[in-house]
């Protein structure tokens, strides 16, 4: 996956510059506040996923034009990643301090409200870029609409943190809001800036969507198997926080009646955790397979997502697809 890795950090020098470049003013503190996370570095995921699909389905000129796009999608993740900061009490991102616990909390927000702001500044500039204003109008609505289904996501998950009755389907509905509707977004936004048929902007939407969930199920793996160096995260900060993700979920589908009670006393809000029950939690999914059966579902997204990319007609650059089919492997062997 080196390979995958260097056309990301390629695409990230394009995504970073634009930014930089753009997003500039006073006060100081606002700016560096909203510019620290993006500073810090990241996949850039989503803006890389605009770039390839444009680049796949209408050529450079294209993946120029889809470029403003790219950053405002690059952007927008940033705005919800502060505000799931503060929400989460998470002290740490991409191994460097939260925006929150640098600049407190009202800063925080200040920063990731400017964020939400500067993407849609960043559609509007678009129209700069040879993107025509009816084409520049859908990619408000495409980032729109991903807003609003993060915010749904959001909410769910936090309303999931106090309950115990939540089934597969409906961490599977959650995840598709809060992690899904941005690569869903930003795979369309790709379409747009390419100028193709409305069927095909859904079925890139459709494709980025089922690698968001993919995306997902591996970070809820990593949170409590990866290297935290790799990760910037410390570890089992998902089980501290008693998030029911995929892993507990399908520990819990399975485990014995004692252990479900450990597993549901020591994660629920109101009790203290001990490293040692923590690590207790982590064993169980070890023992309960759970992590295995959550990593097998990701790589049923991923395949149905390849089967999109590899069916597609019209294709302009098929380098860009051989790219998009391993960029979705990519997704769920990541260490990072």
């Amino acid at each position: 996956m080196e390979d995958i890795e260097y056309i990301l950090l390629k695409y990230a020098k394009i995504i970073d510059h634009y930014i930089l470049e753009r997003l500039t003013g006073t006060p100081e503190e606002l700016y560096n506040a909203a510019l620290h996370l993006i500073r810090a570095g990241g996949k850039r995921l989503r803006p890389t996923l605009t770039l390839l699909v444009a680049r796949l389905l209408g050529g450079v000129e294209a993946e120029s034009r889809a470029t403003p796009l790219a950053a405002a999608v690059e952007i927008s993740h940033n705005f919800t990643l502060i505000h799931d900061d503060i929400m989460d009490r998470d002290d740490y991102r991409r191994g460097v301090p939260t925006v929150h616990r640098l600049w407190g909390e009202s800063w925080a927000i200040l920063a990731g409200d400017l964020l939400h702001a500067y993407a849609y500044k960043f559609v509007v500039n678009s129209v700069e870029y040879g993107l025509g204003k009816s084409e520049s109008h859908e990619a408000m609505k495409i980032l729109t609409t991903a807003g609003i289904k993060v915010s749904r996501g959001q909410a769910y998950d936090l309303l999931f943190e106090k309950k115990w009755d939540i089934r597969v389907i409906d961490y599977l509905d959650m995840v598709h809001h809060k992690t899904g509707a941005m690569l869903e977004a930003s795979a369309k936004l790709g379409a747009v800036a390419a100028r193709a048929s409305s069927d095909i902007v859904e079925l890139m939407g459709q494709y980025g969507g089922l690698l968001g969930v993919a995306f997902q199920i591996r970070d809820d793996y990593l949170g409590v198997f990866g290297d935290p160096g790799k990760t910037g995260k410390p570890i089992y900060s998902d089980l501290r926080r008693g998030k029911k993700t995929l892993l507990v979920l399908y520990t819990l589908s399975k485990a014995s009646q004692e252990d479900r009670e450990f597993i549901i006393k020591t994660l629920s809000p109101d009790t203290a955790k001990s490293e040692e029950d923590i690590a207790r939690i982590a064993q169980l999914i070890k023992e309960y397979k759970a992590d295995i059966e959550a990593m097998n579902l990701a790589r049923v997204y991923v395949e149905r997502a390849k089967e999109i990319v590899s069916e597609l007609r019209g294709v302009v650059d098929e380098n860009s697809r051989n790219i998009l089919l391993r960029l979705a492997d990519y997704v769920v062997s990541r260490e990072k």
